[in-house]
């Protein structure tokens, strides 16, 4: 298999003391991946770390998988400037910006098999121009898929899909509607089919109120939205149940009835997740043409540099993007 793109992510983060972590507990089995970063800059890392994980730089993808059992491969994103760890420059900015544009180009062009990003600090784009919520909807754009694009937290507990994502929840209770819910559970149910080889998936919907509404003493929303979606989604065949009360459908035994659970807002779905097992939890992003995920942790701006940053979600990251993308093949 072609070797996955992995991004930058904001320099004075994290990110590349995940990516030389998990370039050496990959480099004997693999999935193999190439960093689109700078490599003086993780090199000084590897060095300051004191991680035996030497960095090449190369000139093409298909180059990282010879290099990949010996050496990180690096296709080289310069920095403007050398970051400090916990301070973000917006000077870098530019570099992290083209780190996710030539990455997702190149899947675009099958040149690599799949993107995983490293996490980025939004504040630290805008001045150099950025202009999305996150990195979902910016390779929406980039792909042409905007409005198509669908967040996924997936972990080996759980999976949830929130419907509403980027918006506070006064907005995110306005935004919800009967065929944004359907349009969500559409996108999630193919994927879960074409991606994660689930035949005939299980969707749970999740209510909106406290024990989903009290058959509507405590609000509506489930009986005037969700239901006529779930009714909707029954018609075309898909295995839909619920509106669960969201306060009980995260147990271990409702969590066996359902392979995804399709919750009204972010918090509703991330909490949980993050809850059971915020280490290995992996943000996909589904009703792309490519495959992309991520860790579903932050840029970690108060341990950087330090030592102590754990890469079981990139590693996760990685695996699944490898995963989805033969799958895929």
């Amino acid at each position: 298999m072609k070797p996955i793109a992995l991004t930058m992510g904001d320099p004075a983060g994290i990110g590349g003391e995940l990516t030389l972590r998990a370039w050496i507990a990959l480099r004997g089995r693999g999935p193999c991946f190439v960093a689109l970063d700078d490599p003086g800059r993780l090199a000084a890392l590897a060095t300051h770390l004191r991680l035996e994980a030497p960095v090449r730089d190369v000139q093409q993808p298909d180059q990282a998988t010879s290099v990949f059992p010996d050496a990180l491969p690096v296709l080289p994103v310069r920095l403007a400037n050398s970051p400090c760890p916990g301070t973000p420059d917006a000077a870098n900015a530019p570099a992290v910006i083209g780190s996710i544009e030539r990455a997702t180009l190149l899947a675009a062009r099958g040149k690599v098999a799949a993107v995983v990003t490293n996490p980025i600090n939004k504040a630290a784009l805008y001045h150099a121009g950025f202009s999305y919520p996150g990195h979902t909807e910016f390779l929406a754009a980039l792909t042409g898929a905007t409005g198509k694009q669908v967040m996924m937290l997936a972990s080996p507990e759980l999976r949830v899909v929130p419907v509403t994502v980027h918006a506070s929840l006064r907005n995110s209770l306005a935004m919800l509607s009967t065929e944004l819910i359907l349009s969500t559970a559409r996108t999630v149910a193919a994927a879960l089919r074409a991606d994660f080889g689930i035949a005939r998936p299980r969707l749970a919907m999740a209510g909106l109120n406290p024990h989903a509404g009290e058959q509507g003493a405590l609000g509506d929303e489930e009986t005037t939205i969700i239901a006529p979606a779930i009714a909707a989604l029954r018609a075309e065949g898909e295995g839909v149940s619920g509106p669960w009360p969201p306060d009980t459908m995260f147990t271990a035994t409702a969590r066996g009835r359902y392979d995804v659970a399709i919750c009204m807002y972010h918090d509703q779905g991330l909490i949980p997740l993050k809850t059971l097992d915020m280490n290995h939890g992996v943000n996909v992003t589904l009703g792309l043409p490519i495959v992309r995920t991520s860790p579903d942790h932050g840029t970690a701006f108060d341990i950087a540099g330090t030592g102590r940053a754990d890469p079981s979600s990139l590693i996760a990251a990685l695996e699944l993007a490898a995963e989805i993308a033969a799958r895929r093949r």
